[in-house]
């Protein structure tokens, strides 16, 4: 009987067990992304239509194909502002003719609809995860921080130039004239959108600010700025733009759309990790991008701009009933409804309101919470943090999550290399083990060097530095069995040392390799052609077993068997490295 439930609840691939539940959450998603479609609609230069359109059009199609059920898209703010940097380049390229940038404009989002879609495929979507959290929180608050200023202008009741330092090189134009309606209205709409969830957290605030606001400003007339009549119907489809994009303009349109790709990516995926925190579930990041990326390509068909999974919109469907990937099919369907039947009045909403609405999503998006934490975290932390807010906000996002990940990466190799040099402990084996009564012949001959964590490039100048300063002994043990992997800086400078101790007549061996490791030395021909089967132990024990035969060394065999190995246990217990060996 719980089968033939379970068979009729599911069609097509939809799951309507959950109908009543996914749309609420779908309705309440629409609530939602109708002011802030409207605004980032406007903030794009495209107009409050644009925004729309992907708030309804992407919604539908990520929904029917994407990996997170409860994934509510929408335009957001970090592709809005990279969005916006594109028209405006674009309307640059043509002399500010918006009829002729539209081709180069279309081409670049399709683009990014296209990249994310190959991303997809390649599965890039496990590869966010190694993205360092100063750079998210940096070019995050740098986005925010961008989309706060934007808003300056029309909270004062003026039209805003383009570019960031147009904006703050000409900000006392409208101070020394400020709209004092559009202002109040501005900043209404700020107050409310705080103040409303006080009363009652399901109250939702966005969207009664916007009517309420709007409602005021025109039952008491005010002269400002609003946004003006929209196209209501639905929009046509406009692959005769798209085809119509001359070839010299082809330059202008590739990496802007890696930009938008990659950013669409991260933004989306961050967005699945927090449903998957809510619902307990685990989302697929790689056909999520599919599709995002094909409802990105078709929003940019019809006129929309890009957009991404929407951490508001999909909190909110969760927490509303929403748990599958109905919801987004509903939230886009109520939103077209909504549209189609109230597009009318869209025209009367002021600018300032939008504005308004903007600087409290610019405040929600910076990572407040990473930029109190400055002062306690590593300074490496706090400088990549600032360096990627400030590339963002003066440069470009894709140069910004670039110059920041390349210093994280420094910065992690650098403290890589200070660790694994810390924990690497060298020493003659009678100053090791010299309570133990080894004969001299063996306790000042045999060196250990005795290694932990990967022999890469960011420490092999150290080690080969190292290797090159023993002297005065007639053996050397290299002892690896803390080493994970080697790269190919790593091998050769192994086998430089190798090369260069055995030039000064010490006798090199390696134990405790681990398979992974010894794989690769055989690949390369370190073994056997540098160091013979026979100059191999499974562990360090067996070495010095073998060594103190090979010096004559009358049950020495018996004494030492497990010294070495509990004095490394003993030392991996305490972390007192100077108990159990002794720093060269």
């Amino acid at each position: 009987m719980s089968q033939n439930k379970q068979k009729k609840a599911t069609l097509g691939g939809f799951d309507f067990s959950n109908i009543k539940g996914d749309f609420l959450g779908g309705l309440t998603g629409a609530i939602i992304a109708l002011p802030m479609g409207l605004a980032f609609g406007i903030q794009s230069g495209l107009g409050a239509e644009a925004g729309l359109y992907t708030a309804i059009i992407l919604a539908i199609i990520a929904a029917f194909i994407g990996g997170t059920k409860t994934l509510l898209s929408d335009p957001t703010g970090p592709m809005t502002v990279v969005a916006a940097t594109i028209v405006s380049g674009a309307l640059v390229a043509v002399n500010d003719d918006l009829t002729m940038a539209m081709p180069i404009i279309m081409a670049t989002f399709v683009l990014s609809g296209i990249f994310q879609i190959i991303f997809g495929f390649l599965g890039i979507a496990k590869l966010v995860k190694f993205m360092p959290y100063p750079v998210i929180s940096g070019f995050m608050g740098g986005i925010g921080v961008i989309i706060i200023i934007l808003q300056i202008f029309p909270l004062l009741g003026h039209a805003s130039p383009r570019g960031m330092l147009n904006i703050l090189g000409n900000v006392g134009t409208p101070l020394a004239n400020i709209n004092n309606s559009a202002l109040l209205l501005g900043g209404g709409t700020i107050a409310l959108i705080y103040l409303l969830p006080l009363i009652n957290k399901k109250i939702p605030g966005i969207l009664i600010a916007l009517i309420g606001v709007t409602v005021v400003s025109v039952v008491f007339p005010m002269d400002v700025p609003r946004i003006g009549v929209i196209p209501t119907g639905i929009p046509p489809f406009q692959i005769g733009t798209l085809l119509s994009l001359e070839m010299q303009h082809l330059s202008l349109i590739l990496v802007p759309a890696i930009t938008l790709a990659a950013l669409g990516t991260i933004d989306t995926l961050l967005t699945s990790t927090v449903a998957d925190s809510l619902t307990k579930t685990k989302h697929n990041g790689n056909k999520e991008l599919k599709g995002q990326g094909l409802g990105n390509l078709i929003v940019a068909l019809f006129g929309g701009i890009p957009g991404a999974g929407a951490t508001m919109g999909t909190v909110t469907n969760i927490r509303t009933g929403g748990k599958t990937n109905l919801s987004g099919i509903f939230k886009g369907l109520a939103l077209l409804v909504i549209v189609l039947g109230l597009g009318y009045y869209v025209q009367f909403i002021p600018m300032a309101v939008l504005a308004g609405i903007l600087v409290t999503i610019g405040i929600g998006i910076i990572d407040i919470k990473g930029l109190q934490l400055l002062p306690k975290v590593p300074t490496s932390d706090a400088v990549i943090l600032i360096v990627t807010l400030l590339v963002t906000v003066f440069d470009n996002l894709l140069d910004a999550v670039a110059i920041g990940t390349m210093i994280s990466f420094i910065m992690f190799m650098k403290n890589m290399s200070d660790a694994t040099l810390k924990s690497n402990q060298a020493g003659l084996l009678g100053d090791i083990l010299q309570e133990q009564g080894l004969p001299e012949a063996l306790a000042k001959n045999v060196y250990i060097q005795h290694l932990e964590g990967p022999l890469f490039f960011g420490f092999a100048d150290d080690f080969k530095a190292r290797t090159e300063q023993i002297k005065d002994v007639e053996v050397v043990v290299m002892h690896l069995d803390h080493v994970p992997f080697m790269d190919e800086t790593g091998l050769l400078v192994l086998e430089e040392s190798i090369l260069h101790l055995e030039n000064k007549g010490i006798e090199v061996y390696l134990t405790g390799l681990q398979d992974s490791v010894e794989e690769r030395l055989r690949i390369v021909g370190i073994i056997p052609e540098y160091i013979h089967e026979d100059e191999i132990f499974k562990n360090l024990d067996d070495c010095i077993v073998y060594l103190a035969k090979q010096y004559n060394c009358k049950h020495i065999s018996g004494e030492i068997d497990g010294l070495f190995e509990a004095a490394l246990k003993k030392r991996n217990a305490s972390r007192n490295l100077a108990k159990t060996l002794i720093p060269q």
